[in-house]
């Protein structure tokens, strides 16, 4: 599967707002809104193809992959690239998240200079991700609530050390 990616278009925006995932990852959903579209517009998301027009899924990473309540719990506080991803909702469960993955990490390990240590958040009801995330050498380091959800911060340190 040979995946590329690009700073995220208005037509790809405009797509991944109305995808729509089944329980108990409607979590994910987002809401079609001039605030939703300006987020993935900011710069920081990336759209990610398979062939030249076939939208796979996203990735952000700094602010945007964050949950805001984490900062007042510290869950941020190591200096981390903090990355977030998603996949087309027709596409998980189907054993193509570790590729996706792995395209994912080593493009900004290109793109940083030196070493990086890659910081996810994830919601921990989300075993599917976790596991994924752990396959790939990410470990648990904080746990915080934001809306009722309890969510994990992981970290990897294959590309760099805290």
């Amino acid at each position: 599967m040979e995946f590329f990616s690009r700073e995220m278009s208005r037509s790809d925006a405009d797509e991944i707002l109305s995808w729509r995932y089944d329980p108990p990852y409607e979590l994910y959903n987002n809401e079609k809104s001039d605030e939703a579209l300006l987020e993935l517009l900011n710069g920081s998301y990336h759209s990610v193809y398979v062939g030249e027009e076939s939208l796979f899924g996203y990735y952000c990473h700094g602010d945007s992959a964050k949950v805001p309540a984490g900062h007042a719990s510290g869950a941020y506080m190591e200096d981390c690239l903090d990355i977030g991803l998603g996949m087309k909702p027709q596409l998980t469960g189907k054993g193509k998240g570790s590729l996706f993955l792995s395209f994912i990490l080593d493009s900004l390990a290109q793109e940083s200079s030196g070493q990086v240590v890659f910081r996810l958040t994830v919601a921990s009801f989300n075993k599917r991700a976790i596991t994924l995330y752990s396959n790939h050498g990410f470990v648990r380091r904080d746990v915080f609530e934001h809306n009722g959800v309890e969510f994990i911060t992981m970290v990897s340190s294959k590309y760099g050390t805290i």
